[in-house]
């Protein structure tokens, strides 16, 4: 895991000094690509990882070798536990070399790291919608989770009425570029989408956060629950094994092989709340695929069909007086 190369790469640097791409590489055993790109992501996060370009130059850490890391500030530290926090989630190793380098730091930094290892988790699998960049607006409630401060919301909901409210921020989840805060309310734990935030103030207030709250562990929760409402009608489907790939895109959690066949084709279970949000997915696959049931969504895949040809087939272009295509 990167994670581990990271933290792996630092401890390296604080024991050597000055170290070259080729020697992270061949200590760690990744290529020297690999190698360099970790060291420019410490750099790129505010660690004081600087190359030294020439003959006898490498890269150094400011500072000297200390294996204590009490050549880091504070900024610096929580630089780092942000940098590896995510992607040690999902890392057992990860996470006891994260433990480990928590007891390194200075007493009075290791509550700011320790918030900001524990800020935000990466969750890739889809749910079908995305955007691409970064919203401003997580940097500043990132801040306000690692420092353990109330924020002051504007919040728009579904509806698009704009509510305000004071949050304890708990953590956020990247989930395929859409970010989420879990944050403490006066009702309870509750999940907004960052995208919907309209402004956000970080206030003085200390946020108070659960003794044994895990961010990772909460956010398996709102996940289970949201597939529970995402996914109340199952449909069953034929379709060549290469093309699996292709549609676990589009359904994500919601796509399961059940099958798979001599002829190169697998049974697919798909899921959406409804008939008709199924059968759109899947019209336009047209004869890739086969709908073995529920009826339901075949009745719906007929009716598209219906109306797609009632609309563009070669009677309504006449009728329109409009030329017929090629080959009708």
């Amino acid at each position: 895991m990167r994670a581990d190369r990271l933290v792996a790469t630092l401890l390296l640097m604080q024991s050597k000094g000055r170290v070259t791409a080729a020697d992270v590489a061949e200590e760690l055993e990744v290529s020297v690509a690999t190698a360099r790109r970790d060291l420019e992501a410490l750099s790129a996060a505010g660690i004081p990882v600087y190359p030294q370009p020439g003959r006898g130059g490498g890269w150094s850490l400011v500072g000297g070798a200390r294996t204590d890391l009490t050549g880091l500030t504070a900024n610096e530290a929580q630089a780092l536990f942000l940098l590896v926090g995510p992607a040690a989630g999902v890392s057992g190793e990860a996470k006891s070399a994260l433990r480990k380098l928590v007891r390194a730091l200075p007493g009075t930094f290791r509550e700011d790291a320790e918030a900001a290892a524990e800020a935000v988790v990466i969750d890739p699998t889809r749910w079908g919608d995305r955007l691409k960049e970064r919203p401003t607006m997580v940097d500043r409630l990132q801040t306000a989770v690692v420092r353990r401060k109330k924020v002051r919301l504007v919040y728009g909901g579904r509806n698009r009425e704009q509510s305000e409210r004071l949050v304890d921020p708990w953590g956020l989840v990247d989930k395929d570029d859409i970010w989420y805060l879990i944050a403490g309310t006066n009702k309870g734990q509750r999940t907004f989408r960052v995208d919907r935030i309209v402004d956000a103030e970080v206030t003085g207030e200390r946020a108070e956060r659960p003794d044994d709250f895990e961010l990772s562990e909460a956010w398996d929760q709102v996940v289970t629950e949201m597939e529970k409402n995402r996914s109340l009608l199952s449909a069953w489907v034929l379709i060549p094994d290469r093309f699996v790939r292709v549609l676990y895109t589009h359904y994500g959690r919601h796509c399961e092989v059940e099958e798979t066949f001599e002829d190169g084709r697998s049974r697919v279970r798909v899921a959406a709340p409804t008939p008709l949000m199924i059968a759109q997915q899947l019209a336009g696959w047209g004869s890739i695929i086969e709908v073995l049931g529920p009826p339901s969504v075949q009745a719906e895949l007929a009716r598209l069909g219906a109306e797609l040809v009632a609309a563009y087939g070669p009677s309504a272009r006449q009728a329109e007086g409009k030329p017929p295509t090629a080959g009708n």
